[in-house]
């Protein structure tokens, strides 16, 4: 088995505190992140002492190694840049196979926003959706971007909200969007079939990041007589550009 490098072994060690720090516990002690990797004390020490002097680490009072957090806004930022550039050609080449309009959206309170879209001519969509908010339990991106959300937190989100109807098979209640998001999610894709408008029919996958968060929805959206059709091949190139999208924004697929 090749040796691990020393900075190899210096990013174990930070990786180390921050599963420390996702179980719940306030980071580690030497002997604590030592004991995790199974590997000598003072072998680790310098590993962490490393990680601190590289400002991956910060250290406090009680000699417990935590994670520096300005690393993980800095990932942050950069997985919104990616979201956008990354996002982009996901939608650009997602539009050209299946020529359809294909949108990038956020959730935004109890609303989703449309951060990006590539509209084909031929799609016989008008009219620009960037950065204009939609209820989310009824538009394109709802079920995407609360795919993971506990039942609990999708109650929260439309707390304040009357389901009110604006198409033929808008959800009328909570409970009519979380059974919609199960079949969706049982499915691996969303259907909204005339919920947002009638005659307006659409798929969409939940995008995550690095975190493993969902921070976003790519959907495909179209004429209900002309989508319906080509569900299942549309659904197909939605898919596997949502899931390129989500390794450039550092989503490990095996999680």
């Amino acid at each position: 088995m090749p040796k691990t490098s020393s900075m190899g072994r210096g990013i174990m060690a930070v990786l180390a505190v921050g599963a420390r720090h996702a179980a719940g516990h306030p980071g580690g002690t030497v002997a604590d992140v030592a004991q995790d990797l199974g590997k000598d004390r003072s072998q680790v020490s310098r590993n962490l002492r490393s990680g601190e002097q590289e400002g991956f680490l910060s250290r406090t009072s009680q000699r417990t190694y935590t994670l520096d957090w300005s690393v993980l806004t800095d990932a942050q930022l950069l997985t919104e840049r990616r979201l956008h550039s990354d996002g982009g050609t996901a939608l650009d080449t997602l539009a050209r196979e299946t020529d359809e309009a294909c949108f990038l959206g956020v959730l935004h309170g109890d609303s989703t926003v449309t951060i990006g879209e590539s509209v084909p001519p031929s799609s016989n969509l008008v009219g620009s959706w960037l950065g204009r908010p939609y209820p989310a339990y009824c538009s394109d991106a709802g079920q995407a971007v609360l795919w993971e959300a506990s039942e609990a937190e999708v109650r929260t989100v439309f707390a304040d909200m009357d389901f009110v109807r604006h198409g033929p098979n808008t959800p009328s209640s909570v409970e009519d969007f979380l059974v919609r998001r199960e079949a969706a999610r049982a499915r691996g894709y969303t259907i909204v079939d005339e919920e947002a408008e009638p005659g307006l029919y659409s798929l969409a996958v939940p995008i995550r990041d690095f975190k493993g968060d969902v921070v976003a929805a790519l959907q495909i959206v179209g004429i209900r007589e002309r989508l319906e059709p080509r569900q299942q091949e549309c659904a197909a190139a939605l898919v596997a550009q949502g899931k390129w999208l989500e390794q450039r924004l550092g989503y490990n697929l095996q999680d």
